[in-house]
């Protein structure tokens, strides 16, 4: 789960991380709780890049404020659309740096990023800028790595550095998260320092043992609401383009991402990524009945396409409990293609037929029907 920025600096307080003070608000009259100014003004979204789109803005006055919240409220980036605003306190006199811990698969631990520079340039600085170092995932270890490798800035910058790396290092553990970034750190003079921007991936399977994050999927903007239906429903589902054409009925996070980025290369349009997770249908049609009526709220859906490999999931099964589904939500009337391979092949054949639908066992015809039913609905 990417958390907002407002969410990710609550949990990070936690662990004793300064932060410049702000507060989150929603519109742009109820302004009366703001911190002392000057202010900034940040959009709240699961993305980054905010700065370079226009989304952080400064503010001297409270009626600039307003203007601001005003202003940025309703605006989109990357798919997202600003339903509230984080107002803090500008932040003077101090230096931007860099610090960032993210789960390592290649060398089993947590990658440790620092760096002397940060802030919104932080992409385009030389290779050599950044020092990095893999270290145990465990918080003394992690700290101690952080340690060392902050102790190669020197100075105040390396103080900071190791300061603030041994704080990540006991929020990284405790929360299980993927990544903490914050960019920029800033540092000053005296050696003191703050988050002034923090990015915070969370493990969406680690939820039930993470209370404090699992509270975040009632935010009532609605901020989490793919993660707020893989809680509910057991499975993954995320709209990847909005304008998409065919909707993915699939299993398989691997497999339906490949399938995602072979439809794009060959210049389709995916709607949606979905992991559905066959094994845990257990006979019922209620999963398969959300998803067909999360996709039928895609605009230009025009073909259902379904990929699914089945290792224990019996076909036959879930062909029944498919074409159940397709009934109970007869709203969604596009054509549905079919490409299954598994067990169970030829009682899927029979299912599928009697319900006018074609079993492919090969993606490249299957992708061709699409083609057909999409030039048919042009």
């Amino acid at each position: 789960m990417y958390l907002l920025e407002h969410d990710a600096k609550h949990l990070l307080a936690r662990h004793g991380i300064p932060m410049p003070q702000g507060c989150l608000l929603h519109d742009p009259v109820n302004i009366d709780a703001l911190p002392p100014g000057p202010w900034v003004v940040k959009a709240q979204i699961t993305a980054g890049g905010r700065g370079k789109a226009g989304l952080i803005k400064q503010a001297d006055t409270p009626a600039e404020v307003s203007a601001c919240i005003a202003h940025i409220l309703g605006k989109q980036a990357k798919g997202r659309t600003v339903r509230a605003v984080r107002i803090e306190q500008q932040v003077h006199g101090a230096r931007e740096t860099y610090i960032a811990m993210m789960l390592d698969p290649a060398a089993a631990g947590i990658r440790i990023i620092m760096a002397a520079q940060g802030g919104v340039d932080i992409e385009t600085l030389p290779r050599e800028a950044l020092k990095t170092v893999s270290a145990a995932p465990d918080a003394a270890t992690l700290a101690a790595a952080a340690a060392k490798l902050a102790a190669s800035f020197g100075g105040i910058t390396g103080k900071a550095l190791a300061e603030a790396g041994r704080a990540i290092a006991a929020a990284f553990i405790a929360d299980e998260a993927l990544l903490i970034e914050i960019n920029p750190l800033f540092v000053y003079p005296d050696g003191s320092w703050l988050a002034g921007d923090a990015k915070f991936v969370t493990d969406d399977s680690a939820l039930p043992r993470q209370p404090a994050q699992h509270a975040l999927l009632q935010d009532p903007a609605g901020a989490y609401g793919e993660t707020v239906l893989k809680d509910a429903h057991g499975c993954d589902y995320v709209v990847v383009d909005p304008a998409g054409e065919i909707a993915l009925l699939t299993t398989g996070a691997g497999l339906s991402m490949m399938l995602i980025d072979e439809m794009r290369g060959a210049g389709l349009k995916p709607y949606n990524f979905l992991d559905i997770r066959t094994g845990g249908l257990r006979g019922e049609t209620r999963r398969l009945v959300n998803v067909l009526n999360w996709m039928r709220e895609g605009p230009n859906v025009k073909v259902l396409l379904i990929n699914i490999f089945a290792g224990i999931t019996e076909l036959g099964e879930f062909s029944r409990l498919l074409v159940s589904a397709l009934r109970e939500v007869p709203e969604f009337r596009v054509p549905v293609v079919a490409r299954l391979v598994g067990n169970g092949m030829e009682s899927a054949r029979t299912v599928l037929k009697e319900a006018g639908i074609t079993l492919h066992t090969d993606l490249d015809a299957a992708l061709a029907e699409v083609r057909t039913h999409l030039g048919a609905r042009q």
